[in-house]
């Protein structure tokens, strides 16, 4: 159980991580190239028209760039939430399917009722230890590679 907490929040992470490194590097190669392109915007509406549009000119470009990016950010920003909500659907519904199945309570008080609270209890802790060692043997076998 506390696995499965664990690998989300080192998906979540590693996600935020190359999110975050990915917009860095892409605005400081934007900047560059940006300022490349206004600098020769700026030299060639300064020739033509004068200093005040070359000063206008350059900033919309720097604004043009700013909203490119921020778009870009935003939309990849929505994919990663879409993807952990999703997930987090199946998650509850496949919770909800096993603890609202009417034969399995009627069976789970009748082993309560033949063995008894006491002795059930060392069990159930020795029978989630296992499954949880299956559930991590079964997530970490899997051959996907984690999407991006």
């Amino acid at each position: 159980m506390f696995q499965r907490f664990i690998d989300d929040f080192k998906e979540s992470t590693g996600s935020a991580l190359r999110l975050t490194s990915l917009a860095a590097a892409a605005a400081m190669a934007l900047l560059v190239t940006t300022a490349f392109l206004c600098a020769a915007a700026f030299v060639f509406v300064l020739q033509n028209y004068g200093p005040v549009q070359a000063c206008l000119t350059g900033a919309a470009i720097f604004f043009v760039v700013a909203m490119i990016a921020a778009g870009s950010y935003m939309i990849r920003k929505r994919q990663i939430e879409a993807r952990a909500e999703q997930a987090a659907k199946v998650a509850k519904s496949t919770a909800q399917t096993v603890l609202s199945d009417p034969m399995l309570v009627a069976a789970g008080i009748q082993v309560i009722r033949a063995i008894g609270v006491k002795k059930l209890i060392p069990i159930l802790a020795v029978g989630g230890l296992a499954l949880g060692f299956l559930a991590s043997r079964a997530n970490g076998s899997s051959n996907e590679a984690p999407a991006e």
